[in-house]
């Protein structure tokens, strides 16, 4: 299980990136999103506040969709 954050501030082309705890490009303005096993759960809730939420290409590559 790992914790996860989303980015409060929007990337360029409106997503907000999903974290994982320690992620190097994790940023200061972040939201604990909880603990979960995967970065899809983590993901999904991310959406329930901001419904355009990605995965991070460096620690969430598995749920990042470009």
């Amino acid at each position: 299980m790992t914790d996860y954050y989303v980015n409060r501030n929007a990337q360029r082309n409106g997503d907000h990136e999903v974290h994982k705890d320690g992620c190097q490009y994790m940023p200061a303005n972040n939201f604990y999103l909880g603990n979960y096993s995967n970065c899809r759960d983590a993901v999904k809730e991310a959406k329930k506040t901001y419904s355009q939420s990605n995965g991070c290409y460096t620690c969430c590559r598995e749920c990042h969709t470009g």
